[in-house]
C-alpha cells in the first residue's frame, strides 16, 4: 500500500511541475530573440540611413550625398553602365547635380550577421531638361547597404 501511496503522490507532485515547464515554454517561444531584435535595430539604422541620404540629395545635391554615402567599394548602376568606385562615381554626380532627387524605402531587409542590407522604393527626380523645361522622372530603387568598420551603413549598389 505504502508503494502505491508513494507512486500516487510523485504523479501528483509531477502533474504541476510539467504544467508549469508547459507554460513557461510557451511564455518563452513568443518573446522575441535577440537576433530578431537585433535585426529590427539594423533594419531601423538602414532607414535611419536612407531618409538621411535623400535629405542631404535635396539640401546639397546629389553629388554630396552619392560622395558622403557611398563605401569605397560602391557601385552605380546608370544607362546600362556600371561606375565602380567612390571616386568615380564622384566624377559622374558631377555632370547630375541636381536637388531635385527624393526617395522613401517601402522595403527594407538586413542579413542575419547584419553587415548587409538591402532596400527598395519609389524615388522622384525633378529636373530642367537643356532647353529649361521642367521634368519628372519617377520609378524604383535599388540599393544595397553594407556596415562600415566604424558601424556607419554606405551603399555598396545603388
Amino acid at each position: 500500500m505504502e508503494v502505491l501511496n508513494f507512486k500516487i503522490m510523485k504523479k501528483q507532485k509531477l502533474k504541476p511541475l510539467i504544467l508549469f515547464c508547459i507554460i513557461m515554454l510557451l511564455i518563452l517561444s513568443c518573446q522575441p530573440s535577440k537576433d530578431e531584435n537585433k535585426i529590427t535595430l539594423w533594419k531601423q539604422e538602414i532607414i535611419k540611413t536612407e531618409a538621411e541620404f535623400s535629405a542631404m540629395a535635396q539640401e546639397k545635391g546629389m553629388n554630396e550625398a552619392f560622395f558622403h554615402f557611398v563605401a569605397d567599394d560602391g557601385v552605380l548602376l546608370r544607362n546600362n553602365t556600371l561606375i565602380e568606385g567612390k571616386s568615380a562615381i564622384k566624377e559622374f554626380m558631377k555632370t547630375s547635380d541636381s536637388k531635385g532627387l527624393s526617395w522613401e524605402p517601402s522595403f527594407v531587409d538586413v542579413s542575419v550577421s547584419g553587415d548587409l542590407g538591402y532596400t527598395y522604393g519609389n524615388y522622384i527626380y525633378k529636373y530642367q531638361d537643356t532647353l529649361g523645361i521642367d521634368k519628372l522622372s519617377e520609378g524604383i530603387f535599388h540599393t544595397v547597404w553594407k556596415r562600415q568598420p566604424d558601424d556607419t551603413w554606405k551603399f555598396v549598389w545603388d
